[in-house]
Formats: C-alpha cells, sequence, structure tokens
C-alpha cells in the first residue's frame, strides 16, 4: 500500500564499498566526530541528550560499535592515564568523517515520512554538511514526499469504496506526510536564513568542513 514503515535498524548500503554504517555505528561516530572521546563520556552524552529516546542505541553497544568503526578504519585510539587509571580515547579518522558525512546526507535525502530512527539521528548531525548540501538533500527528501502522497491519494481514490479500516490506512499516512513536508519546509526557510550552521558547543572544535 506504500504505507510508512520502519527500517532504521537496516543497513544502509552504497556503491562505495566505504559507505556502511548501521544505526548504532551512525550514533557512536556522530559523537565522536565532535572531539576526542572515551566510551564514559560517549554514554554520558547518550544519556545527557535523551538519545536511548529516540534511537536503539543501547549502554552497552557503545563499546562494541568503537571496535567495529577502529577495524573499518572510521576511528582512531590513543591511550591516557588520568589519576592512575587508563583511559582509551577514540577520534574520528578522515576516512570517518567523509563517510559520516556522506551517510548524513543519504539520510535525509532519502527521509519520505517514515518512522526512521536514522532521520532523527542525521537531522542532529546536520551541521556537519554544507548549507548546499543541507538543502539539496532536505528538497530532494520534499519532492519524494510530495509523489508519495499523490501515488496514496490515487490509491485512495481506487479504494474509496472500501470501509474505513482500508481507507484510513491511505489517509494516516497523506496527513503525516503532510506534516513532514510542513516542517522540512520550515528547516529549508531557516537553513536559507543561516541558521543551519549553528552547532552545539562541542563542535566548535570540530574543524574540518564540507569541501
Amino acid at each position: 500500500m506504500g504505507m510508512l514503515n520502519n527500517n532504521s535498524k537496516s543497513k544502509m548500503t552504497s556503491t562505495d564499498a566505504e559507505y556502511q554504517l548501521n544505526h548504532s555505528e551512525f550514533i557512536v561516530l556522530g559523537l565522536i566526530a565532535e572531539g576526542p572521546s572515551h566510551a564514559y563520556q560517549l554514554n554520558e552524552k547518550i544519556k545527557e541528550r535523551g538519545m536511548r529516546d529516540w534511537t536503539s542505541i543501547g549502554k552497552s553497544s557503545v563499546y562494541r560499535v568503537i571496535k567495529s568503526l577502529r577495524k573499518e578504519g572510521y576511528a582512531d585510539r590513543w591511550i591516557e592515564e588520568v589519576d592512575n587509571r587508563v583511559i582509551k580515547v577514540y577520534q574520528i579518522t578522515e576516512k570517518g568523517l567523509k563517510t559520516l558525512k556522506k551517510h548524513v546526507y543519504e539520510v535525509l535525502k532519502s527521509f519520505y515520512g517514515r518512522n526512521d530512527e536514522d532521520f532523527y539521528v542525521a537531522f542532529s548531525m546536520l551541521p556537519l554538511l554544507s548549507k548546499e548540501k543541507q538543502i539539496e538533500a532536505l528538497n530532494y527528501s520534499i519532492e519524494n514526499m510530495k509523489i508519495h502522497i499523490t501515488e496514496l491519494k490515487q490509491m485512495l481514490e481506487e479504494n474509496s469504496q472500501m470501509p474505513l479500516n482500508v481507507t484510513g490506512l491511505f489517509i494516516h499516512p497523506i496527513e503525516i506526510l503532510k506534516t513532514d513536508i510542513k516542517f522540512l519546509e520550515w528547516v529549508l526557510e531557516q537553513i536559507k536564513k543561516g541558521k543551519g550552521s549553528a552547532v552545539p558547543k562541542d563542535y566548535i572544535n570540530q574543524e574540518k568542513k564540507e569541501k
């Protein structure tokens, strides 16, 4: 029926073999991109920002994900000694930053009203993209949603004589898509006013810019 679905936990792939991040990797790599951090700090950021309310990242997942990111060459590690304790500090690599930016762009671009946890993660990393890339990705998303609304309306018309429990399954996603379009159009207005570059304090130290 073309209705909304939740595929946020599936792995996003691309023809570029370097570009493969699952949901948890996406979250952790984004946090590391804000600046060098150890695993405890990453878990604290997740807790402070209430990220477990809108993502599927578990506390123990962070350690496993970091190992995966290092294996793929997306993160580096070094050892520090603090108060006689050995602490492992992680930092994003150039390869990791390139992959992260691409993933943020692709998730925003492909969003069309699904209940997609990755969209919230990508939106939280919006400042990683240039103004042009932000506008390009969101415009693409809006156009796709408009096409999807047209398709759903056509199916609704074809099934107009069906009972409420059938027609409602078309009407509901149509209304959700309208709301999402309205939101993204507002976001675009803010970006064009220069507000898309407003970044969290942690990102101030992130001097690598979109080329």
